[in-house]
């Protein structure tokens, strides 16, 4: 299967907003300059998922984006799927004619490995994402603490 950066950017973008909105929008352009993303490309993918309802923007001074639901209502499959990204490990994308016009012998391999990354996809939500990112980062806090204790330490 082949992901490409449409549906990683617009997970990517979506997690930023998610981790830094609070109670205020969050500008593409902070969005592209944290996550290293082309703000032109945002654009494009913050048009689509507005369309598919999973973020709404705000206009005016202080504008940007806001998650348009409850971050537990919306699964990684609908960020990837709303940004049209085809999640397929199949040669002939479904259309079982990749082998000299006629399905080939490992067709049903391929779909049914297609179903179960859906279903994993379907099975994280944007909050799952956050509360991983939120411990990871605690983590790391945690350990540069411990560190610079450690160091005072021995430089006592």
């Amino acid at each position: 299967m082949k992901l490409t950066t449409k549906g990683r950017f617009a997970v990517t973008a979506l997690l930023d907003i998610a981790i830094h909105e609070s109670s205020h929008p969050v500008t593409l352009a902070a969005i592209s300059a944290r996550q290293s993303i082309s703000l032109s490309y945002l654009e494009q993918l913050f048009n689509r998922m507005r369309k598919k309802n999973l973020v709404k923007s705000i206009k005016g001074p202080g504008g940007g984006y806001m998650i348009a639901k409850n971050y537990d209502e919306i699964s990684v499959k609908e960020i990837i799927t709303s940004v049209d990204e085809k999640i397929d490990s199949t040669q002939c994308g479904g259309q079982e004619n990749c082998h000299e016009g006629d399905r080939c012998i490992t067709h049903d391999l391929w779909t049914s490995l297609n179903l179960k990354i859906l279903d994993f996809l379907d099975s994280l939500t944007l909050d799952d994402l956050v509360k991983k990112q939120l411990v990871g980062q605690q983590t790391i806090q945690f350990k540069k603490k411990r560190n610079a204790t450690a160091a005072k330490a021995g430089a006592i």
